[in-house]
């Protein structure tokens, strides 16, 4: 019993070593470096936005805050000028939110009907209707800005919010349809012919059956559509007026409404607000969005 247990620990010897060669070191080495590298304008902006400006017009940039401060923050947050105003980014924040999430959660919902109905109920012309929502996605911003800006404007919706969520859905569909298509083609269409036996409907069939199975790549879609929708800057300056304009928009107003010396603290300040929530969704829900990657792929 003893020989045995030796056999095996020098048989385990090797392997154990083997974790610790020269070469996984240096790639791990590489790696760190490339982070560091990818981090260092996170860095400088985070250190700069709580600096007092002569420090950052003194040339320490790189350096710490040896004067720790908030007050680039809250000018930048409620007092900064911005426009013709001196309104701050709160309001603007504020549009983003009422943009951001209406838009996502429509296009989400549209985009999972779109896809039971191409993959469950099948009809003449299916492949073709995909396909043009496919060919959609691809469509640059700029050849839509002239007839969407005609359509707001007949629709009432032109420089509002409701239009920027109307803009960001249309041309969100196309996604979201492709994501929700995929995977529920791999879904069983056995479990939706029994529901129909059983005497089910066309959404409860969705409703309790197809929806609650969709979770992984319902994150999926719900990461990419805010990521796009919060970070978009050309739909929010094209289709908004000065009380309706996101997030990315105030932030631009901000930068190029500065006089004389350069606020680069106010301006690091405000460039981290507007990137925040879509960093905090990507640490809350990032596992979450490539396991859903995952999943489609697996079942597709």
């Amino acid at each position: 019993m003893t020989a045995i247990s030796e056999n095996t620990a020098a048989a385990a010897e090797p392997r154990r070593a083997s974790a610790f060669n020269p070469a996984r070191v240096v790639l791990y080495a590489l790696l760190a470096l490339f982070c560091i590298y990818y981090l260092l304008p996170l860095y400088v902006m985070v250190v700069n936005s709580l600096k007092p400006l002569s420090e950052i017009t003194a040339g320490g940039m790189m350096a710490l805050p040896g004067d720790w401060t908030i007050a680039p923050w809250q000018s930048a947050w409620s007092s900064a000028q911005v426009g013709v105003e001196a309104t701050g980014l709160r309001p603007y924040f504020v549009n983003s939110i009422l943009m951001v999430v209406p838009a996502v959660a429509l296009s989400t919902i549209l985009g999972a009907l779109n896809g039971y109905v191409l993959t469950k109920w099948p009809f003449r012309g299916a492949s073709i209707l995909f396909g043009l929502l496919l060919f959609g996605c691809f469509i640059p911003f700029q050849m839509v800005l002239i007839p969407m800006a005609r359509m707001l404007g007949l629709m009432g919706l032109a420089g509002s919010v409701p239009g920027l969520i109307f803009v960001h859905l249309v041309y969100g569909i196309g996604f979201s349809t492709l994501y929700f298509r995929n995977y529920y083609a791999a879904f069983p269409t056995e479990l939706v012919r029994a529901a129909q036996i059983d005497g089910a409907g066309f959404f409860t069939i969705f409703w309790r059956i197809l929806l609650p199975s969709s979770g992984p790549i319902a994150v999926v879609c719900i990461i990419w559509q805010f990521t796009n929708i919060w970070n978009d800057f050309l739909f929010g300056a094209s289709f908004s007026d000065f009380d309706s304009q996101p997030m990315t928009v105030a932030l631009n107003n901000l930068v190029q409404s500065s006089t004389g010396v350069k606020e680069y603290n106010v301006h690091f300040a405000g460039a981290i607000m507007a990137a925040l929530p879509t960093l905090l969704v990507y640490i809350v829900a990032g596992r979450f969005f490539v396991r859903g990657l995952m999943a489609g792929s697996v079942k597709g």
